[in-house]
């Protein structure tokens, strides 16, 4: 069990406890001040209920991840507060949570001296150095059995937070270990970090009291925060890292405030009074984490160096789960008086060590750009790169996403570049080195065709993606384009699964849809897991899809932007395949669902010889279109509920997948999107709904659970 957990549930119902004691306070507060509205120590108590709920409130959620109140609840207490404030001028501290984003910009950061000097840790990256840390401690301590705490070394920016009866009074960056730069106002706006400590007791507050720990941002926040830089057309940060660094140091602390930041403390500096743990550094975690404070749920206690070692494996293949980044696992002797005896040597502690994993980021030379093709069309440019060692391989490519990344990014060929490879993940070129680029760099263009079959390259949609249209032709697209011909949606062939595809293809039997329609009796049981039993059932299934309506056979044949949706518009519209071959720009923008780019696609697709041969020949073996069936002028003439309906699924639905949600919900009529707006009718919620539920409670949508939409699609 980590330090963390052991006292998580008590620490939980502790604070739920206070919640209700202030809860009872705030009452009376209030129903006070309703007979006695000008009474100023009335004004003062409801002013300091409110602000004791809501740093609960914040410790629960930033600190124990556990809420117990929606964030609208949330922001009723908050706004109460501000507006009290803003009526009583004097009742503002600075310590408010109202005051987390109130200072003005400064020109530049104040030095600021530290109280005990923050030190480095020595780093180590070889089990042997770990193994011989361990021999000479046990040799300087005369004792072979050493406990150790073990937490993972976060990524982010040491600063030390001083507390004075129990107020933050002053937080500062690890700067050269003796002087940091005083980033008070910036820190306060992190709501990890408490304004005033969580002791339950005046007599227990100590009158100073140094905490040490990391600034950080967490994975999801900062690809939320690049996500918004791009939108601003802004710098794009590298790593987690250089964003929190970057954020925490701006002159501004309304910018920081925007930059969802997070504070873990690991440790204790200076501090006066004897309140404080002083036996292990396990206990004084738990102190910590007590008085308010995120400490890693990953941090234990182990006793000797194969523990040690098991911890770093452990931690190593988590590594990609954990919510934030590490670079290593730190490993200190747990008991405080050992950690005195031990010392200090140079600018490093004796009894700690940083135990770092292989690097994620090297700096190689980039030589060319290909372009590969994948299974869905997709056009990824790749790097080829002088070979480097990162993330425990050696790396000769690395991913650049898209043609719009690497103008992002700046990245010529003859660059020097920044790779990054993390677990299992693709390597990916991060950034350029502007300074070392040689004067015979050149810019990369995308090609405009595909390199695998020659057919038009063409934008997916209005952001990145450039796609082959040849996808009945493609061979990078041969299995991919099969699936999706074969599919429930599309011709819907029973018994031609993926891994059948695979064999179908790779043995050279298959390589366009119509080749499906030549398969007999013998190609079938030469296959390794296919009796005869099963090769007649596939073919009976062949032969009873060669009558597919319109709109399947239009989805099936795979033209990009074209779903399920579209393919019903078109198939509405048009009734007719051919019309809808010869249609112009102008003619399908008029069909609902058909903007400028899809029917730039459908253009594209059905100029492009290779699919119209393919097209051809499925119609020679005997595909024949039912054109105005019965099931689509039921749907047309539908007056349901559902009919015209814009649909917006959330959550994990109980019992239906969002596949067969969505398949029912349109063959019904209506049409499912992923984004809530003004426009939806309903909302279909699940467990663990998230924010789009509480979009909808504000925009007033309908909500569905499960069994509220299968009533609606029955009725």
């Amino acid at each position: 069990m980590s330090i963390l957990e052991k006292n998580h549930s008590s620490t939980r119902a502790e604070l739920i406890s206070n919640l209700k004691t202030c809860q009872r306070n705030l009452k009376e507060a209030r129903d006070s001040l309703r007979l006695d509205p000008v009474n100023y120590k009335l004004q003062v108590s409801l002013s300091e209920s409110l602000r004791k709920i809501i740093e609960l409130h914040n410790y629960l959620y930033y600190v124990l991840d556990s809420p117990s109140i929606p964030d609208y609840e949330y922001d009723k207490f908050f706004l109460e507060l501000r507006e009290l404030e803003q009526c009583y001028p004097n009742l503002v501290t600075v310590h408010s949570p109202t005051q987390r984003v109130g200072a003005a910009p400064v020109l530049k950061f104040s030095q600021i001296a530290h109280r005990v000097p923050m030190l480095s840790l020595s780093n180590e990256f070889e089990m042997d150095a770990v193994r011989e840390f361990v021999r000479r401690l046990s040799g300087q301590l005369g004792d072979k059995n050493i406990e150790y705490v073990v937490e993972p070394k976060f990524d982010g920016l040491a600063v030390s937070l001083c507390y004075e009866n129990g107020f933050l009074t002053i937080g500062a960056t690890r700067g050269d270990g003796e002087i940091g730069e005083n980033v008070t106002s910036n820190l306060r706006t992190i709501k990890s970090i408490p304004l005033r400590l969580r002791t339950s007791s005046h007599n227990n507050i100590p009158a100073l009291l140094e905490i040490r720990g990391e600034v950080l941002m967490l994975k999801k926040d900062f690809i939320e925060l690049n996500q918004q830089q791009r939108i601003k057309n802004e710098k794009i940060f590298v790593n987690s890292r250089n964003a929190a660094a970057g954020s925490l140091r701006q002159l501004d602390p309304k910018i920081t405030a925007t930059r969802r930041l997070t504070f873990f403390a690991y440790g204790v500096g200076k501090y006066i009074g004897d309140e404080i743990p002083r036996d292990t550094h396990s206990n004084l975690m738990q102190y910590i984490s007590a008085n308010g404070f995120l400490i890693s749920k990953e941090s234990d206690v182990v006793r000797n160096v194969e523990e040690l070692l098991t911890y770093y494996r452990k931690i190593l293949d988590l590594r990609e789960q954990l919510p934030y980044d590490i670079d290593g696992v730190v490993y200190k002797v747990n008991s405080l008086t050992q950690q005195k005896k031990l010392g200090f040597i140079s600018r490093a502690p004796r009894f700690a060590i940083a135990h770092k994993f292989p690097a994620q980021e090297v700096i190689t030379k980039l030589l060319e750009i290909d372009v590969q093709v994948g299974r869905t069309g997709a056009l990824t440019p790749v790097a080829k790169l002088k070979p480097v060692f990162v993330g425990g391989v050696t790396v000769t490519q690395a991913t650049l996403h898209n043609e719009d990344e690497i103008k992002r990014k700046n990245v010529m060929i003859g660059d020097s570049v920044i790779v990054r490879r993390a677990g299992d993940v693709i390597p990916e070129v991060v950034g350029v080195v502007l300074e070392r680029r040689p004067d015979n760099a050149y810019q990369f263009t995308m090609p405009d065709r595909c390199p695998e079959c020659g057919a038009k390259a063409i934008r997916m949609n209005a952001e990145a993606v450039i796609k082959c249209s040849g996808g009945l032709f493609c061979p990078a697209q041969k299995k991919q384009a099969i699936m999706h011909f074969a599919s429930r949606r599309g011709m819907y062939i029973e018994g031609l699964g993926n891994k059948l595809i695979d064999q179908l293809v790779e043995t050279g039997l298959v390589s366009t849809p119509v080749d499906l329609y030549l398969l007999d009796e013998d190609k079938l049981i030469s296959l390794s897991r296919m009796g005869k039993k099963s090769a007649e059932n596939l073919l009976d299934s062949l032969r009873k899809s060669k009558s597919p309506m319109l709109a399947q056979f239009i989805y099936a044949l795979g033209i990009p932007n074209v779903g399920v949706t579209t393919a019903r518009e078109l198939a509405r519209y048009f009734n007719d395949f051919n019309k809808l071959q010869k249609a112009d720009l102008e003619t399908l923008q008029k069909i609902p669902d058909v903007g400028l780019i899809v029917a730039k696609s459908i253009i594209e697709f059905f100029a492009d010889h290779h699919n119209i041969d393919v097209i051809k020949k499925l119609f020679l073996i005997g595909i024949k279109l039912i054109e105005n069936s019965d099931a689509q002028k039921i749907q047309d003439n539908n007056s349901n509920l559902i009919a015209g309906s814009i649909f917006v699924l959330t959550g994990t639905l109980p019992n239906l997948s969002r596949e067969i949600v969505t398949e029912k919900i349109e063959n019904m009529g209506g049409k499912v999107t992923s984004n809530i707006s003004k426009k939806t009718n309903y909302l279909v919620a699940g467990n663990a709904p998230g924010s789009k539920y509480k979009k909808a409670l504000e925009l007033g949508v309908n909500i569905l659970n499960e069994g509220e939409l299968l009533e609606l699609i029955q009725n």
